[in-house]
């Protein structure tokens, strides 16, 4: 060691601290490589997990899509068929009065003139009932029928051993179905058996 302003030298050996550096270096990029490696495989699961994920979620949503796309196309029916019910509704009153007339013209053979209106009341009624037939439109059977407060409303309670108990005797206006819907119920008369 040579003195010179005080201070001290240190002699280093570069050439071999350098190889020792190098090998660090080289280690880490082998442990950094691997590392890299473990973390793109790891990266590629979760990107695998993820696509799945979203597939998954696709398909519920094309499932859900196609679901709704169903269900409203049958509300869409049945707005249709309710609206169609609220339309016939309105036209059964003058079903109601066609058939009255029709029961107040009686047989009378008298007059031609009767006759004629008698034949042209029955040609409208028969034309307006194959109508409402060919749309779905059908009458409820009552007369000696079980009563059925589903469809029939009952009016009046009749003392009669003609008609087993609880059937109806007669009918005061004709109730309608339309498609399986009741769009209004019979009214009648109902026996009542005093020994039943």
């Amino acid at each position: 060691m040579a003195k010179g302003n005080g201070k001290t030298e240190v002699n280093l050996d570069l050439d071999r601290e350098l190889p020792a550096a190098e090998d660090e270096e080289t280690g880490s990029i082998s442990i950094t490589g691997k590392a890299a490696d473990e973390s793109a495989a790891s990266e590629t699961e979760k990107l695998r997990a993820e696509r799945d994920a979203l597939l998954d979620r696709l398909a519920r949503l094309q499932a859900e899509f196609d679901n709704a796309r169903k269900r409203a196309v049958r509300e869409q029916q049945e707005f249709r068929e309710f609206a169609a019910a609220d339309v016939i509704k309105n036209f059964l009153p003058i079903l109601d009065s066609l058939e009255r007339a029709l029961k107040a013209g009686g047989d009378s053979n008298s007059n031609s003139n009767s006759n004629d209106f008698r034949n042209g009341i029955e040609l409208i009624y028969r034309q307006f009932q194959d109508a409402l037939q060919k749309i779905g439109v059908q009458p409820i059977v009552s007369v000696g029928q079980a009563f059925d407060p589903r469809v029939h409303e009952a009016v009046e309670m009749v003392d009669t051993s003609e008609v087993p108990d609880h059937h109806v005797l007669d009918e005061l206006q004709r109730g309608y179905r339309y498609k399986e819907r009741l769009l209004r119920p019979a009214m009648v008369r109902v026996a009542r058996n005093a020994r039943g």
